[in-house]
């Protein structure tokens, strides 16, 4: 998982990369450091073409996170040719977000 930490850097991930996941997390959020390693493992075995990045919005990427109008977390976005086609904030689990992923990755990468 890439970690991004301006918008200029987030911008070139959505300009370069056709299916981008962004987790916006913290060091001391607990749920954040939980969901991490399962949304890596998750993408690994299932959407292997799906870039992660992640913003750490209570570290180097706080600024990045407050022009993304990030309050809240965890925040998960999720980017189809640089559009974001779902948002999943606070409270959700894997099976929730592999819903929102599933159906834009297939058309994306197995049409």
């Amino acid at each position: 998982m890439l970690n991004i930490e301006t918008l200029e850097q987030l911008k070139q991930l959505l300009e370069s990369q056709p299916a981008v996941l962004l987790l916006f997390g913290g060091e001391h959020c607990g749920v954040c450091q939980a969901l991490k390693p399962r949304i890596s493992a998750m993408l690994a075995d299932e959407y292997p073409l799906l870039q992660a990045a992640y913003i750490d919005c209570q570290g180097a990427g706080q600024q990045l996170s407050a022009q993304m109008s990030i309050f809240s977390l965890p925040v998960v976005q999720v980017y189809f040719d640089g559009e974001k086609f779902a948002e999943l904030q606070r409270v959700f689990s894997l099976a929730d977000l592999r819903e929102a992923i599933d159906r834009p990755y297939r058309l994306s990468f197995e049409s």
